[in-house]
């Protein structure tokens, strides 16, 4: 035999003194490899706070702010408008106005168009306003030919109005 294949032959049968510590260190290779080969950390546990999620803070409602802007308050009457449009009455102006003044708006300063026709269908469109202070409008406008409500700040108009054409006593 030749000199590499007698070592070979002699630790295979542990007659190396050091076949203990090899076999020791393949072991240890062995092990090495096979975690290295897992794909990702598999087999492992994950930690706690990798597998816990982050706490959800829900947004604050928007609220009125009777000193802020016209721009401060348009979350809130959008807001307004968006929930009555999902309910029963979305074809009613008197809804809007009623649901806009328990969110704080004044009555005194709001504009509201015509909810049915002049033959008594209902409108295709209601607008509804709200003058804030001297110079700026919050508008909103729902019914069917707009499709989801659309609300905007935009400036006031001659003698403080907001909506162009013919609007509605608010008389309730």
């Amino acid at each position: 035999m030749t000199r590499v294949r007698a070592a070979f032959a002699a630790r295979s049968r542990g007659a190396s003194s050091h076949a203990p510590v090899s076999a020791g260190l393949v072991l240890t290779a062995l092990a090495v490899a096979l975690v290295g080969c897992t794909p990702d950390g598999a087999g492992v546990p994950p930690s706690p706070e990798a597998s816990t999620p982050p706490p959800t803070i829900a947004p604050s409602p928007p609220t009125f702010a009777p000193d802020g802007s016209a721009e401060d308050n348009l979350p809130l009457f959008a807001a307004v408008t968006a929930e009555v449009w999902t309910s029963a009455d979305r074809d009613s102006g008197r809804a809007y106005v009623d649901a806009l003044t328990e969110a704080g708006f004044d009555k005194e300063r709001m504009q509201v168009t015509a909810d049915r026709s002049t033959v008594g269908n209902p409108a295709e469109s209601i607008q509804f306003s709200v003058a804030w202070r001297e110079d700026q409008c919050l508008i909103g406008q729902v019914g069917p030919s707009t499709g989801e409500p659309v609300t905007a700040v935009l400036p006031q108009l001659a003698e403080g109005r907001c909506l162009v054409g013919k609007t509605r006593p608010i008389d309730w």
